[in-house]
């Protein structure tokens, strides 16, 4: 187990019923890099899969 799974997991239990728009976490990860810069890259590498999730690889 990741140390980051303990994270996800609380993330999952705390707001696991809760409906929410990608705008929404969108402000919130913008918000979280505002308040901790050093998580800048982390940030935009997750944002990126995210986004990027359903692209066919053969393109």
């Amino acid at each position: 187990m990741y140390f980051t799974d303990r994270g996800i997991e609380e993330l999952a239990s705390r707001r696991g019923e809760q409906e929410i728009s990608f705008e929404w976490l969108a402000e919130q990860l913008r918000t979280f890099v505002d308040l901790n810069p050093e998580f800048e890259i982390p940030v935009e590498r997750l944002a990126t899969w995210l986004a990027r999730l359903d692209d066919d690889d053969d393109e």
